[in-house]
């Protein structure tokens, strides 16, 4: 019996055109981080990376040729990285980058895995999850044994098992008594929020000092500002509960202001992890069981929200931003099409 290809459903098309985009986009920033990279224990980790990405750009070709889809025109070597530019990151913070993304790539595959059906489709999604998977362990381990795997802050281990016996628990606002401390799993938001903004903030002052358009060095210099501010947020929850926020390295960009990339692919880049931040702060939100922590995540990821869309103006502005597979207008195909021949006419 002759096996049938069931056509690609609309996620799968979404997941694929998705992982095309990120992982060019990330061959075009590996690529440069191997020419700059001096530690000789954090290459293995870089080129593991890139390799990755190079072998899913190949496969992710050929399903779209298969499916004859058209290819995204996403990001090249030839005009979206400059491998000759000055060094713009330290080898730490090139491993931090790595270790930050590989995170954020096992959340994508796993969504991707979930909205997909097709059997090639999943076992490609999968396959990527358990590599991506392996990249955060191996730069993990290199991390740790260089000192700068910052880790969640340490907390008393419980001695019993204990039930909520007040509504006040979910309240953050008192007069009357003082706040409860945090729990477990509000630390750990917290905790991964600061982070990710550090890295934002540092990659958007990047982009900002090597980016030759006024428009993008205001905007990137705007979300490196946002970010701090969520950053002494976060930072002061903790520390009004005697935990100390992680600490990293302000020693990561040097002073060159000669692109290493293209406007088109930092833009691009800022609005993935802007559209990463989101997500995060609404599971953030959903986790925290404080009200106060509640309504600083939906008032801050509306602030997130404005920014992305200025952003986006930006992209649309100077035609980078490459739109998504998407469905035809029927009511302006309706519209555009020629007067058609009655069938009464014909017989």
């Amino acid at each position: 019996m002759t096996k049938h290809q069931t056509q690609l459903t609309s996620s799968e098309i979404a997941s694929i055109w998705t992982g095309y985009m990120n992982d060019s986009m990330s061959k075009c920033i590996l690529s440069y981080f191997l020419k700059q990279i001096e530690d000789e224990d954090i290459r293995p980790v870089i080129q593991f990376a890139y390799d990755i990405s190079f072998k899913h750009l190949e496969k992710l070709t050929n399903i779209f040729k298969q499916e004859k889809l058209p290819i995204p025109t996403a990001f090249t070597m030839g005009h979206d990285v400059n491998l000759n530019a000055p060094r713009l990151f330290t080898d730490s913070f090139m491993l931090t980058y790595i270790n930050h993304m590989a995170k954020a790539g096992m959340l994508a595959y796993s969504g991707f895995v979930s909205m997909s059906a097709r059997e090639d489709i999943r076992t490609y999604f999968i396959t990527g999850l358990q590599e991506v998977s392996a990249l955060f362990n191996q730069s993990s381990i290199v991390a740790l044994s260089k000192g700068v795997f910052i880790r969640s802050p340490y907390i008393s281990y419980p001695t019993t098992t204990d039930y909520v016996d007040s509504k006040q628990y979910l309240s953050g606002f008192s007069f009357f008594s003082k706040q409860r401390p945090l729990n477990s799993m509000e630390i750990s938001h917290l905790f991964m929020n600061i982070q990710t903004n550090l890295i934002g903030a540092k990659l958007s002052l990047a982009f900002a000092q090597t980016s030759p358009r006024k428009d993008v060095q205001d905007w990137m210099i705007r979300g490196s500002k946002i970010a701090e501010k969520h950053i002494q947020i976060f930072t002061k929850a903790l520390l009004n509960n005697d935990i100390q926020s992680p600490i990293s390295s302000d020693i990561a960009i040097s002073d060159s202001t000669i692109p290493a990339f293209s406007d088109k692919l930092t833009m691009f880049h800022m609005s993935f992890l802007t559209a990463a931040g989101t997500g995060n702060y609404a599971t953030a939100a959903a986790a925290s069981q404080r009200s106060d922590l509640f309504l600083n995540y939906e008032r801050l990821s509306f602030e997130i929200a404005q920014y992305a869309k200025d952003g986006a103006d930006i992209m649309i502005r100077h035609n980078w931003l490459e739109q998504p597979p998407g469905t035809k207008d029927k009511e302006q195909l309706a519209k555009k099409k020629n007067k058609p021949i009655c069938l009464e006419q014909t017989t």
